[in-house]
């Protein structure tokens, strides 16, 4: 607790803070420490009723910790409880695809394509690579939970697994993660293989699905290793045979069907909008479309980039509940509160050789196309998909070109859609009614079932409490955290409270209501 607050005690489930006028800072101090939002998103309520005006503090749902260090630790153990919830599951969950397949975080990302190009049908062969390892095909069965096996003495498990997929070496790297050599370390390579890195999972999950002979359902994890290329952890459901997963490592790939973008055209000088396409600027030629520069390659010419996963391949049997299986959740969901760039960085301090190796990765990534919608095509002479005014190599607006996300601009947990048969908001409903119920059990009303809520009314049927945005100063700033921390230590009483009563009315023999 920051000695900045002077006293601060418990009296009746109140938090008291003796310090007279805390600034923001010690505001922010005190809210990471009690697990209370550092940046909320400050409402004006005014009480149509009573004629009074309150400032109400809502959590702004960050997930990363360099944003909000309590919200993003939220984020974090929602995503432990779905891991755990789905990973071991003995019977099929009930799954709507309509409600799941939403693109959202129980969505498989599947490209649904052989040649990375499901949005464009062009006639190009589907044929395997004759590099590329063959995969296996076995009969489907319709389950998505794992199979049963009994141990000699007569026990009987459902085992699941822990697999860990990385991408090839692209140079040399010592201790620190930072390249023995910068200059012929390959981050072109690596740059594209982290933005095309989703591709790669997914592929892999397709191919392992066929090979497995059910549907395999994963919860996933993508983070850096420390040489800042991203890796992928995976709780998967069910056992697989480990050969069957190297050979399907050994045989996925992904082959980007762009267009070529080796050589840069136009460095110093930038196509012109002349109001319709970009042309030009000596010339006023207009540019290749991104649909033209793609009908333009053939079947003889390359693929813009070929992508395999690495030789290192980690896999581990689990079986719940132990406390294996209780590590390998907090080990998967370690790092989602950390950005790419800061996971290591951060934690061990300034390390100028480590960040210089962050800085050339990131300059890569400025200039390399991440879509097809990409401001940097442009840069090599082509207009990106539906091209509009004021385009710039180098401003592309996706998160992949951020320092921060080093290529991996999409959603760092990948789960598939029969993981839990609930989406994330589900998941977090179901954590709001745990502490709803024990509070009830005890007698105690929920607070945010009814305080300020939008749907109590009014006789005139008008909505009593109305909600307006608000800028705070400094000091309205402080005063709402302590009031945030001073609530939050209240419901908590009140929930332990709650548990302690439900607990004694089980061991005694009776019931909620008793």
């Amino acid at each position: 607790m920051p000695q900045a607050f002077g006293d601060f005690s418990h009296h009746g489930g109140r938090i008291v803070i003796t310090a007279l006028r805390p600034t923001s800072q010690m505001a922010y101090e005190l809210a990471v420490d009690q697990k209370v939002c550092v940046r909320p998103l400050l409402r004006q309520v005014v009480d149509r009723s009573t004629g009074e005006t309150a400032v109400v503090a809502l959590p702004c749902g960050a997930t990363r910790e360099s944003v909000c260090p309590s919200c993003a630790d939220k984020a974090r153990r929602l995503r432990i409880q779905q891991c755990a919830e789905g990973w071991h599951r003995e019977d099929e969950p009930e799954v709507e695809s309509t409600e799941l397949g939403d693109g959202g975080a129980d969505a498989d990302t599947h490209d649904g394509s052989e040649d990375d190009q499901a949005s464009v049908r062009r006639v190009r062969s589907t044929r395997r690579r004759q590099d590329a390892a063959d995969l296996p095909r076995v009969q489907m069965e319709d389950r998505t939970v794992g199979r049963v096996f009994q141990a000699p003495d007569g026990r009987r498990y459902r085992p699941s697994m822990f697999v860990t997929l990385t991408l090839p070496s692209y140079g040399k790297i010592k201790s620190n993660g930072a390249p023995v050599d910068p200059g012929t370390y390959n981050y072109r390579r690596a740059a594209l293989d982290a933005l095309h890195f989703a591709k790669l999972v997914d592929r892999f999950w397709q191919n392992l699905r066929r090979c497995s002979g059910y549907k395999v359902q994963y919860f996933a994890a993508v983070e850096p290793q420390k040489r800042l290329a991203p890796h992928l952890h995976a709780a998967v459901r069910g056992a697989i045979p480990r050969e069957i997963i190297r050979q399907v490592a050994r045989a996925t790939y992904v082959q980007v069907w762009w267009p070529q973008f080796d050589q840069a055209i136009y460095v110093d000088r930038l196509p012109v909008w002349d109001g319709s396409d970009y042309v030009d600027p000596d010339t006023g030629e207009l540019l290749p479309t991104w649909d033209g520069a793609l009908s333009a390659l053939t079947d003889e010419d390359r693929a813009a980039h070929v992508m395999r996963l690495g030789n290192r391949l980690d896999i581990a049997g689990i079986i719940a509940p132990s406390a294996d299986a209780d590590r390998a959740v907090r080990y998967l969901t370690k790092y989602l509160a950390k950005s790419i760039a800061s996971t290591y960085s951060a934690s061990d301090g300034f390390d100028p050789d480590y960040e210089a190796h962050i800085d050339r990765l990131h300059e890569e990534l400025r200039f390399l196309p991440c879509s097809e919608h990409c401001a940097n095509w442009l840069r090599y002479g082509i207009q990106p998909k539906d091209a509009v005014p004021a385009l710039r190599p180098g401003a592309c607006g996706s998160k992949a070109h951020d320092r921060e996300n080093l290529g991996v601009g999409g959603r760092r947990v990948l789960v598939s859609r029969q993981w839990s048969g609930k989406t994330l908001g589900e998941h977090r409903a179901d954590r709001a009614t745990v502490v709803r119920e024990a509070l009830l059990n005890a007698g105690i009303v929920a607070p945010e079932i009814e305080r300020l809520a939008a749907s109590v009314t009014l006789t005139d049927g008008e909505p009593r409490f109305v909600w307006q945005d608000t800028k705070a100063d400094e000091a309205t700033y402080a005063r709402v955290i302590l009031e945030s921390v001073e609530e939050r230590a209240r419901w908590r009483q009140q929930y332990e409270a709650a548990k302690s009563r439900s607990a004694i009315l089980v061991g005694a023999g009776g019931g909620p209501s008793g």
